[in-house]
């Protein structure tokens, strides 16, 4: 049984839909990247697997247990939350709210396990600075630490390395591959087909609806990746 099988489903805004015909599964311990050009409903699709959206038509099912208030979740950031005046370990804390239940503070083993991200991380030297002064690429990585504290099985991230300069994307997808090797499962949303083909397991190519569904290896050997990875591979 599939951690997530997404079935005969159409996605949009008011009963319009972005995204139709869509059918396919994540396993435990996949690595799926979304790809496809911008207005194609991969955004749409990851509100969707997080409850913030309904489906349009069809169905999607999720087992091991596991539901949506589980799911580790780095979205795109705003110009506004970039700036936002918290400290480091603050933020990171705050991927435990889900599991603080009627308690109106952090137990020891949230605040232990938010050490532990932020030192697996490589943050937690800083874990006294306040965000908005960090540098992009260290924000990303206090999102990621506190997208962990939220969840042991599964992490959403949409376009995690956007605006990040060549050498912190590399680092950051790095860090992302060795987090899926230690048994949680990633669905990440990407403009980059190439690092797409290069770091996921498998990869969902969408475009108003599915042009390709299956695993990296099969990816790059498919007439859909050979025509957009022809044209430079990225498609915002």
């Amino acid at each position: 049984m599939a951690l997530i099988n997404v079935s005969g489903v159409s996605l949009g805004y008011e009963g319009n839909p972005i995204v139709t015909d869509l059918d396919f599964k994540v396993e435990k311990g996949d690595y799926l990247c979304i790809v496809g050009e911008n207005g194609s409903g991969k955004s749409t699709l990851m509100k969707t697997l997080l409850g913030q959206k309904h489906v349009i038509k069809g169905k999607i099912e999720f087992s091991y247990g596991l539901h949506q208030n589980e799911i580790g979740y780095l979205p795109q950031q705003t110009e506004v939350q970039k700036d936002f005046p918290a400290s480091v370990r603050e933020i990171v804390l705050s991927g435990c709210i889900n599991s603080c239940g009627l308690r109106p503070f952090y137990s020891k083993t949230q605040k232990n396990l938010a050490a532990e991200n932020m030192k697996k991380l490589g943050i937690d030297d800083i874990a006294k600075n306040c965000y908005r002064e960090l540098s992009g690429g260290q924000q990303q990585r206090v999102l990621l630490a506190r997208a962990l504290c939220a969840t042991k099985k599964l992490l959403v991230l949409d376009e995690p390395v956007a605006g990040l300069d060549p050498i912190v994307t590399q680092n950051l997808y790095r860090l992302i591959s060795e987090i899926n090797r230690e048994g949680i499962t990633v669905i990440m949303v990407s403009h980059d087909i190439n690092a797409a083909a290069e770091y996921a397991s498998h990869i969902l190519h969408i475009s108003h609806k599915p042009l390709f569904f299956g695993t990296k290896e099969e990816y790059i050997k498919s007439d859909v990746y050979l025509s957009f990875a022809s044209k430079g591979g990225n498609e915002e």
